[in-house]
C-alpha cells in the first residue's frame, strides 16, 4: 500500500511540467510564510513533492531557484505585513487562533536572538510562518533581516530539495531491487 502511494506521488511529481510544478512550490513556499498558509499545509512538504519529479540536473536548478525566491518574497512580505499591519493582527480573529502562546514564543524568539532568529526560524515548525511577521513588529531593520534570511533560505532550500531528489531516487533504487 505505501509503494503504491510513493509510486503514485512520484509519477504524478514527474508527469507535471517542470516550471508548473516548480512554480507551485515556490509559491507553497511563499504563502507559508506570508499569509500563514504554512499553518495548514506545510510549504516544506510541498517542496519535498516537488523535489521527487525532478528528473535532471535543469530541473533540480530550476525549482531550487524558484523555492528560494519564493522563500525570500514570502518571508518579505511577512516582514512589511508585520510593519504594517502588526497589532491589527494580533488582535484579529487569525491572531487569536495563532494564539497569545505561540506570539509571545515567537516575540521572545526575535528578541534574545535578533538575526539569528531569523535564520534558526526557517527550520523551525510554526515559528518559520510566524517570525516573519513578528520580525516586521519589532525595531528589526529589513536589511538585518533580509541578511539572514537569505542565509538561512538558501540553505534550507538546498536542504529539502536535495533531500526529496534523493530520497526519490533512493526509493526508485529500493524499490527495483525488491521486483
Amino acid at each position: 500500500m505505501v509503494n503504491q502511494i510513493l509510486d503514485w506521488l512520484i509519477n504524478h511529481m514527474s508527469s507535471l511540467d517542470p516550471f508548473v510544478r516548480s512554480a507551485l512550490a515556490g509559491l507553497a513556499i511563499m504563502a507559508e510564510t506570508s499569509i500563514f498558509l504554512g499553518l495548514i499545509i506545510p510549504g516544506d512538504t510541498v517542496v519535498l513533492l516537488a523535489s521527487t519529479g525532478v528528473a535532471n540536473l535543469a530541473q533540480f536548478f530550476l525549482l531550487l531557484f524558484l523555492v528560494l525566491l519564493g522563500s525570500l518574497l514570502g518571508e518579505s512580505l511577512g516582514f512589511l505585513i508585520g510593519r504594517v499591519f502588526g497589532s491589527r493582527i494580533r488582535a484579529s480573529a487569525l491572531g487569536r487562533w495563532i494564539g497569545a502562546k505561540n506570539w509571545a514564543m515567537a516575540d521572545a524568539f526575535v528578541h534574545k536572538r535578533g538575526g539569528l532568529a531569523v535564520a534558526m526560524s526557517r527550520f523551525i515548525p510554526i515559528l518559520h510562518s510566524l517570525v516573519p511577521v513578528v520580525s516586521g513588529m519589532t525595531r528589526m531593520t529589513y536589511r538585518t533581516f533580509i541578511i539572514w534570511t537569505l542565509g538561512a533560505c538558501a540553505i534550507w532550500a538546498s536542504l529539502y530539495v536535495g533531500v526529496g531528489y534523493i530520497a526519490k531516487a533512493s526509493y526508485q533504487q529500493l524499490a527495483s531491487n525488491l521486483k
